[in-house]
């Protein structure tokens, strides 16, 4: 299943994102590659926390850029075999993706932006809560016979439902809240501007509408997605509730599953009104 394609604006660039049939060798290889960013990004977090501990009494500043983390982690692999059984492009993308986020942090508190609105600082990814997220460069992949292969030997089958417009520039590999995996290519594409019309329309976000409009043809009422999903949600939850644990005790088996038959139908739910919305905005604008 394809995700509609979210255009970045005025890059020509678009994310293709396709579901992945994941054998239990290359769920093994993805979860170990994943243990590994999930470590270097730790260690990043901790060298950042070091650092500015370390310049608050310190004359001359520290840094604790991606220079810096790429050498410690050229270090780290060479001491360490666990480390360098992986392969480095994810583990050097996860170096970049925290610089990423902490410069937009170290931004924010320079700006003096309210708290309620800055970018928290990165901070350690617990196994039992952090999904696993890898991005592969150009280099670190590659798509032979319909099948996407990743740096290290890890071969996964790609649901392919569109074709891709383009050879994408990079991919992510990353698992959702109900365990299914997914490939989110980033590709080029060439964007035709619609002509203008100068015509104008009025959008409110309503409460017995999902969206009242200035024309009548263009209002977008409940399509009641929750409405139809509501008997069986109602279903689940009384099983989650007769099943619930006692505090301190292991979830039983027949809770876990009302519990992920629940979250899925949350998710499909979920699916079911962006599908909606994103039809009606495009069908508004042309």
């Amino acid at each position: 299943m394809a995700t509609t394609p979210a255009v970045e604006q005025g890059s020509g660039l678009a994310r293709y994102t396709f579901r992945l049939r994941v054998s239990s060798t290359a769920r093994a290889g993805l979860e170990a590659e994943w243990a590994r960013c999930r470590w270097v990004w730790n260690e990043c977090v901790a060298m950042s926390r070091k650092v500015h501990a370390a310049n608050r009494d310190a004359a001359e500043k520290a840094t604790c850029g991606p220079g810096r983390l790429d050498k410690l982690l050229t270090e780290a692999r060479q001491s360490m075999s666990w480390l360098r059984a992986g392969a480095s492009v994810p583990q050097q993308q996860t170096i970049r993706d925290f610089a990423t986020s902490r410069s937009k942090a170290v931004k924010d508190i320079k700006a003096k932006l309210p708290v309620r609105r800055r970018a928290g600082m990165p901070r350690i990814k617990r196994k039992r809560d952090a999904r696993p997220t890898l991005n592969y460069t150009r280099r670190g992949f590659r798509l032979k016979d319909g099948r996407l292969h990743l740096a290290g030997g890890i071969a996964l089958t790609v649901v392919w439902s569109r074709e891709l417009p383009s050879v994408p520039s990079s991919v992510r590999v990353y698992r959702d809240s109900l365990g299914h995996w997914y490939a989110s290519f980033v590709v080029a594409i060439e964007t035709d501007p619609l002509p203008a019309t100068g015509r104008v329309l009025g959008v409110d976000w309503g409460v017995k509408e999902t969206a009242t409009t200035t024309s009548d043809a263009h209002d977008l009422p409940h399509p009641g997605h929750g409405k139809s999903a509501a008997r069986r949600l109602g279903r689940y939850q009384r099983m989650m509730a007769r099943r619930r644990p006692a505090k301190g005790k292991a979830a039983s088996k027949g809770y876990r599953t009302a519990r992920r038959q629940a979250a899925k139908l949350h998710k499909k739910v979920a699916r079911q009104r962006q599908d909606t919305a994103r039809k009606w905005a495009k069908a508004v604008v042309r």
